[in-house]
């Protein structure tokens, strides 16, 4: 009786391990696929449209992103501060990370302002001018400064 016992046990055993076999290369086939697709979705070149409300402009000297949009100062923030040209250094849907960003700013010496525009990002903005050359100095100052960090600075032109 012991040894039927022991050899139904052992036949158990065997049958369940041999089970598992196939579905781990099931699983390991399906992730070698989603693995070959990420990696070729990396390779591809994206596409980026902008959106309506941006427009791009360019100058021979120097080649400069700006931005239009309407932008009000976030709650608690001097919306004096925010004039006409902005450079933005940061750009969040999530408050923490822009409050993070702007604490950051502030320990650096910096007085940095949070605008949020209608699709509700919120934007850190490092300084902001009446002129656009002198947003374009400035931005080309905080990247400077700032390398590697920032050298996606872009203006901001606040619309009414």
């Amino acid at each position: 009786m012991k040894k039927a016992l022991i050899l139904l046990s052992s036949v158990l055993v065997l049958l369940s391990v041999s089970a598992c076999g196939p579905k781990q290369s099931a699983y390991r086939q399906v992730y070698e696929k989603a693995k070959q697709r990420e990696v070729a979705a990396q390779q591809k070149e994206p596409v980026m449209t902008p959106p309506a409300n941006v427009v791009v402009a360019r100058e021979p000297a120097a080649d400069i992103q700006l931005r239009r949009e309407r932008l009000e100062a976030v709650k608690g923030e001097d919306a004096n501060m925010l004039k006409t040209y902005n450079v933005v250094v940061g750009s969040f849907q999530n408050h923490t990370n822009a409050y993070s960003l702007k604490e950051r700013l502030q320990a650096q010496g910096y007085n940095p302002v949070l605008g949020q525009n209608e699709a509700g990002m919120l934007r850190v903005i490092i300084t902001s001018f009446d002129n656009r050359r002198e947003a374009e100095a400035s931005r080309e100052q905080v990247k400077g400064r700032f390398a590697p960090d920032f050298q996606d600075a872009w203006i901001l032109e606040k619309i009414r």
